[in-house]
């Protein structure tokens, strides 16, 4: 009963449905009018005339200046004559040196804007110190020997023996100082007089000559003894 009645409510559905297209497809009348979607209207444009902007005016070209010529240059063209000859200014003067001197300046001197004064020499090399006599130097030897002059004095009191004296002998071989180590009396004055007299090829240190100290001996032997 219940199953009959569910297929009776669905066909009674359908009829209706089917009957409702149908009326709708047989139904003539006006069709609705659309909205208008444009929000302006033409006759509302008023129409503006653009121009593009008039260019700027040229410029003149300046006129062009005669070039400069210098009173000292040639000429171009051919002249047709002789002119006479214009005076010139007077230069100004000129240095002029003069024994020395410099429009009555010592020369050298920058007054009238001759330039710095030349540069100082440059200072001596220094001085070499003596240095004792070591494996490395070449020994001075004695040239020029002077024999002590025996005091008289020392004779009469039968004075002798050795003097040992320290000399300071320069790079030329000559004796520049000498003082006396071990002393003898009445015969020191003697030989330090004959040594300063004594000359010596110079010291060498690889192979350049250099002042040295050196020890040297005076013997003083009387001759009857």
């Amino acid at each position: 009963m219940r199953r009959a009645f569910t297929l009776f409510s669905i066909v009674v559905h359908t009829i209706v449905i089917a009957a409702a297209l149908v009326a709708q497809s047989l139904v003539i009348g006006a069709l609705p009018v659309p909205h208008d979607p444009v929000l302006y209207a033409l006759s509302d444009f008023v129409p503006v005339e653009i121009q593009p902007p008039a260019p700027p005016p040229r410029r003149a070209p300046a006129p062009s200046e005669a070039p400069t010529v210098s009173p000292d240059a040639a000429p171009i063209a051919a002249p047709t004559g002789v002119a006479p000859e214009t005076e010139r200014p007077p230069s100004a003067p000129s240095a002029s040196i003069v024994d020395g001197v410099t429009n009555g300046l010592p020369f050298g001197s920058d007054t009238l804007g001759g330039g710095a004064p030349p540069p100082p020499p440059p200072p001596p090399p220094p001085v070499q110190p003596p240095i004792r006599l070591h494996a490395g130097i070449t020994a001075p030897r004695k040239i020029v020997d002077v024999a002590p002059v025996y005091p008289s004095i020392a004779q009469a009191a039968r004075k002798q023996g050795v003097v040992i004296l320290e000399t300071v002998i320069d790079a030329r071989g000559n004796v520049q100082s000498v003082q006396v180590l071990r002393s003898v009396p009445l015969l020191d004055d003697a030989a330090v007089a004959a040594v300063r007299q004594w000359r010596f090829t110079p010291a060498l240190l690889n192979g350049e000559p250099v002042p040295v100290v050196m020890t040297v001996t005076v013997n003083f032997k009387l001759q009857d003894e």
